[in-house]
């Protein structure tokens, strides 16, 4: 099992994803932003959190024009897997493989917690290790993690069953309680919280874990 987790100017959890990855029994490499493709046979792509150029002109703005952001719409374009957490899902609504924006928080402030999420699917890749309807005590660490979509896209991610995650509180104005979200094909995931952060005892919790342990199996299966 393969994962390629990039590296940008300013991410600050690849290393962090990476060992999540790891730990769940991928092999993984570390790509920088201005490759031009990606590692041989890699299963799936992480783009991690952080502040990729600094937050400039938009988040994630910046990142979605590297040379890796073409191989990786390709690979999520080609049906490969795909996750991108807090800055990564920022980027990945930047290259249009994911609906919406993440805007300034409601409040105006960074937020860094724990807190409440409520799966809101289990029929993915991503979540099929949990039950829907359960709640997970997963990190934020954002400035800009209020999920905005129009009322159309909105809908279709209802009814499309693609909401993986909801805040039991909502900390920065999501539109809908959205904390993550999922591709058309249901193979990219776009969310807001730290699971890498929760992913070992160290972290005081484990919630986050079985993202990594469910996409493991479901390679080792495919």
């Amino acid at each position: 099992m393969k994962a390629a987790v990039v590296v940008f100017p300013g991410s600050n959890c690849d290393r962090d994803l990476a060992v999540a990855f790891e730990q769940a029994g991928f092999d993984v490499s570390m790509v920088w932003h201005k490759d031009s493709a990606l590692p041989e046979g890699v299963d799936i792509v992480g783009v991690p959190g952080g502040f990729s150029y600094g937050d400039y002109l938009r988040c994630g703005a910046i990142a979605a024009q590297s040379p890796i952001c073409k191989a990786v719409i390709d690979h999520a374009d080609r049906g490969g897997y795909a996750i991108g957490v807090c800055n990564g899902f920022q980027i990945l609504t930047e290259t249009g493989v994911l609906p919406g924006a993440l805007l300034r928080n409601a409040g105006l402030k960074y937020i860094c917690r724990t807190v409440n999420l409520k799966v809101a699917t289990s029929e993915s890749v991503f979540t099929q290790g949990y039950n829907a309807g359960d709640v997970i005590g997963v990190p934020i660490a954002h400035h800009d993690g209020n999920y905005f979509a129009d009322t159309e896209t909105i809908k279709a991610l209802h009814d499309q069953d693609r909401v993986a995650f909801t805040y039991e509180e909502n900390p920065n104005g999501s539109v809908a309680d959205i904390a993550g979200i999922l591709s058309e094909n249901r193979r990219v995931l776009g969310m807001m919280p730290h699971p890498e952060r929760a992913a070992d005892e160290g972290h005081g919790g484990t919630d986050g874990a079985a993202v990594f342990r469910a996409l493991a199996g479901m390679v080792t299966a495919a």
